[in-house]
């Protein structure tokens, strides 16, 4: 028999193999395969094993591995995305094939239009169980997992989260350094849960395989999940902004949402599907769904604690790898957004110190600056704010005398204001709290006056 060759192209199926838990080591198997091809098989290893686990945790920690399976594929179907998927280990019902026909398809939206991809009646999960009865509950003890990414939002969440006594684990994956040292700031308990791609996803890249963005949030909540049901635990947290749900728009295609699976949209349907499949008593939401950015920015400038820690940019942030000892490059989509999201809250030379420079004093910068604003080109693929947030931060500036003489801001007010509407100007408008969201009633009760001051 020869040797199995990865070919894009010429890949016709991919399957979904079989998954499972060992509850002695904690570790967790998810294996993958294209045609007869060999297995995938990616690990994710929860600390604090061995688990004992009762009969109603054990069932919902199956469901719970399932889901986890399903979302995880992604990782490894889109390095040939073939127009065929099989699941050979288990039955899904049709409620689980469309949640994850609409994770695929949205998830994958940035990933198809760079790569000249439709993928609209390609991704097509077969549904081949009949609906699924209500999940029970599972006697999850009350306690958040918090996922913790080493920027401000999850810190807002967390300081949050504290301030109303409920008791949380901060939890990450993977062997983020950066994450790691915030993460032991915060003082409380954490949970690192390690994920080992399967190592020849990397050699199909090498051979040719389509690459790009995934809904990697998508992936960390279905793990954190399936740690809670494990952890006997009944709330996943996660700290998405209401801006999430607001994608690029680009000319000719329509909105692309690099954060697609942070968005309203994925945590409701998400949220809804864990506790009709894996169990009643689960709760997964995002504790700013209710915020813009702008409103997170102006909650994590009244903390400071965390200022020589914490770090949003994403070049810092790599699969293979980070670079820890600058926390900002200064010049991504990243960086640029929250140092002017973080300028109308707070006094410039601690902000100019967060950063080590004035990124809004240098006239390079501009173009960067642009796309935020949605001048001249669309919002880029980043997890950033919408256009009318930056605009207003930027209008604000503008009218401050330590702010309105700085290269960028100053141009701004030459050029861009004066086409803008006087309500595009101002950010109150901005920070008012939404009412959307999946917070627990008695929560929001107890966090809307927060939030709104």
């Amino acid at each position: 028999m020869s040797q199995w060759v990865f070919d894009r192209d010429a890949i016709r199926a991919f399957r979904f193999v079989r998954c499972g838990f060992d509850a002695g080591s904690g570790v967790a198997q998810l294996v993958y395969g294209f045609d007869d091809g060999p297995e995938l098989v990616e690990t994710v290893t929860l600390p604090g094993a061995p688990f004992a686990l009762d009969a109603a945790r054990e069932a919902a920690a199956t469901q719970a591995l399932r889901l986890l399976h399903l979302v995880a594929g992604v990782s490894y179907y889109k390095a040939a995305v073939p127009g065929e998927i099989r699941i050979d280990g288990y039955a899904i019902d049709a409620a689980t094939a469309a949640l994850m026909d609409e994770l695929y398809l949205h998830g994958l939206g940035e990933f198809a239009y760079r790569n000249g991809l439709d993928l609209r009646g390609r991704v097509r999960f077969p549904a081949q169980a009949a609906a699924a009865a209500p999940a029970p509950e599972a006697g999850l003890q009350p306690h958040a997992l918090v996922a913790i990414g080493g920027g401000k939002d999850s810190l807002v969440s967390i300081e949050a989260l504290r301030a109303l006594d409920v008791a949380q684990t901060v939890t990450w994956i993977g062997g983020s350094q950066l994450i790691r040292a915030c993460a032991e700031r915060t003082g409380l308990p954490t949970l690192n849960i390690g994920r080992q791609l399967a190592a020849e996803l990397f050699d199909y890249n090498r051979a040719g395989a389509w690459n790009g963005h995934i809904p990697v949030t998508a992936v960390n909540s279905a793990i954190m999940a399936f740690a809670a049901v494990v952890g006997g635990v009944d709330q996943v947290v996660f700290s998405n902004e209401r801006s999430a749900s607001y994608g690029s728009l680009i000319e000719g295609t329509g909105e692309v949402n690099h954060q697609w699976s942070k968005g309203w949209a994925f945590e409701r349907a998400f949220a809804a599907h864990l506790r009709s499949h894996v169990a009643a008593d689960l709760r997964y939401y995002s504790l700013l769904r209710p915020l813009s950015e702008l409103a997170v920015a102006r909650q994590f400038a009244r903390i400071d604690q965390y200022d020589a820690h914490f770090s949003s940019c994403n070049r810092n942030f790599h699969l293979l790898g980070e670079r820890p000892v600058n926390r900002w490059c200064g010049v991504c989509p990243k960086c640029h957004f929250v140092f002017l999201a973080l300028a109308p809250f707070m006094p410039k030379p601690r902000l100019v110190g967060i950063f080590g420079r004035n990124l809004l004093d240098d006239a390079t910068q501009v173009p960067g600056f642009d796309a935020l604003l949605e001048y001249r080109d669309h919002k880029p693929f980043e997890c950033v704010g919408e256009g009318r947030e930056s605009r207003a931060a930027m209008a604000t500036l503008a009218a401050r005398p330590e702010w309105r003489e700085d290269a960028v801001v100053a141009r701004f007010a030459r050029e861009i204001a004066p086409q803008l509407e006087a309500g595009e100007k101002g950010v109150d408008a901005l920070l008012v709290p939404d009412e959307e969201h999946g917070i627990p009633a008695p929560r929001w009760e107890r966090l809307r006056a927060r939030f709104a001051d």
